[in-house]
């Protein structure tokens, strides 16, 4: 196992650049988020994404998201429509997963076969990273079910299988708020740092 500190307000670029070079080969990484710690795998790698449910013990059947590096990374893959971007542009970087229509085109091994959540972090080592390797398949860093730990030394107690471990600091965060935007009218799937509130004051639809 491989471990990095890279700065996560003026990150290494040769450091951020091996990180990346490990995951685009296929490894499985234990990664900052600007919310928690999470276990990351390249999203067009289906091997790799395999390994990372494995290793959370995460059953095949609930999806993962993906982190991207910008919103226009997003729209590669995501219909957004005019609402999506609204959120996006209100709300990215930062702590919030939109669930829209994958383009049929998509072959990334996230989502399902009609949707897939998206998610720009406000952390610049994740943004780095995937605008190097595309989108990047991920999914809190803790054994299916239970806490995700608030340190890196805790994750890699957890997951001694993985490549490496991309150290910036503690992440005592909450996990982010889930909207999906599939169906036209956004729909709160799990609340977190924003509200649904924030959400319709954004789209214009407050009281």
């Amino acid at each position: 196992m491989e471990s990095f500190w890279i700065d996560p307000v003026n990150p290494d670029i040769a450091r951020t650049r091996q990180a990346a070079a490990l995951i685009k080969a296929g490894g499985v990484t234990v990664f900052p988020t600007d919310t928690v710690y999470g276990l990351a795998a390249a999203a067009e790698n289906t091997a790799a994404v395999e390994a990372m449910f494995s290793l959370k013990r995460r059953p095949v059947d609930v999806k993962v998201a993906v982190l991207v590096a910008d919103l226009a990374q997003a729209e590669r893959y995501v219909l957004l429509g005019a609402d999506g971007r609204l959120l996006a542009e209100a709300f990215w970087p930062g702590p919030l997963t939109i669930i829209a229509e994958r383009h049929a085109a998509g072959s990334l091994a996230a989502g399902d076969d009609v949707s897939l959540g998206v998610r720009c972090p406000d952390d610049a080592v994740c943004r780095t990273i995937a605008a190097e390797v595309g989108p990047i398949a991920a999914t809190s860093a803790n054994l299916h079910g239970h806490p995700t730990p608030a340190t890196v030394v805790e994750v890699a107690r957890l997951f001694p299988a993985v490549v490496a471990v991309i150290d910036d600091g503690p992440r005592p965060g909450a996990a982010s708020t889930v909207v999906s935007i599939v169906d036209g009218l956004p729909e709160m799937l799990r609340e977190g740092p924003i509200s649904m509130a924030d959400i319709d004051a954004a789209l214009g639809r407050g009281s």
